[in-house]
């Protein structure tokens, strides 16, 4: 990282000649950048989708997957599966299936309204595309964390809610959800670092297009480092990008008072 850092105040192709220190000249062109700009909006864009459609699904199969039912113990492991697969293979495999001439999206694009069956043409399909590829990969994770920290909760509590007349729904909403607190901010940490550096589906799905409308700040990093060779410039993204993700971590851990460690069960 240190590196890095130093790399930012330099001009290098990454390539010959040692790099040559060219001062602030990276970081004014980063803050000047359209481009960066852009890039910097819609990964904020896949942030919060990714967030919208993870926690709330995550959060409820991990608390259906906690009960001990033999049927759901077989249907958690089928969930799980694409946790397995690398990012790489997953995103060749939605590929196919998205592709416009022979993958499945042909056939059912025009009950979703895609006519022609081509996500990839329109930068807020595309977009739309990365954040559910994104999201069936990895809502298993946290699917797991959910599922653990619901198993933790003790079965007391629902014994004394149905007593009192409180059913499912209820019981969800004030025992369930109140106890899983904290994994929901662990979760939703994990989350936002992960798709602030989101990089390797968008390279195989979009490559940063249509034009540069899926072009997140990862990806213009890669594409500034090793096609555009400017180690220099692309070292100024990846620090920013860094310092960016490690604040917001550390701002929602602060904001919501996961620092304290306060128990769940106090009292017992």
């Amino acid at each position: 990282m240190l590196l890095v850092v130093y790399l930012s105040f330099t001009t290098w192709d990454g390539l010959g000649s040692f790099p040559s220190v060219s001062g602030t000249d990276n970081w004014e062109r980063l803050f000047d950048d359209p481009t960066m700009r852009q890039a910097v909006k819609l990964s904020i864009i896949l942030t919060a989708a990714s967030w919208l459609i993870q926690t709330p699904i995550s959060l409820l199969l991990g608390v259906w997957s906690a009960g001990r039912q033999k049927n759901r113990a077989v249907l958690s492991a089928i969930f799980f599966l694409p946790l397995l697969a690398s990012s790489v293979a997953l995103a060749l495999l939605w590929k196919s299936l998205l592709d416009p001439n022979f993958g499945l999206i042909a056939e059912i694009g025009p009950w979703i309204g895609i006519e022609n069956g081509n996500v990839f043409a329109d930068g807020t399909s595309a977009m739309a595309a990365v954040a559910f590829v994104a999201s069936w990969q990895f809502i298993p994770f946290h699917t797991l964390l959910y599922q653990g920290g619901a198993r933790q909760i003790p079965k007391s509590f629902y014994e004394a809610a149905s007593l009192d007349g409180a059913g499912t729904v209820r019981q969800f909403f004030t025992i369930t959800l109140p106890q899983l607190r904290n994994t929901v901010i662990t979760s939703s940490v994990l989350m936002v670092v992960g798709a602030l550096t989101f990089f390797d589906t968008v390279l195989i799905l979009t490559e940063g297009g249509p034009g540069t409308d899926t072009t997140i700040v990862p990806y213009l990093m890669y594409e500034t480092g090793f096609q555009a060779y400017d180690m220099g410039y692309a070292s100024a993204i990846a620090t920013t990008l860094v310092i960016v993700a490690t604040a917001i971590s550390l701002l929602m851990v602060r904001i919501s008072g996961f620092t304290a460690m306060r128990s769940t069960r106090e009292g017992m």
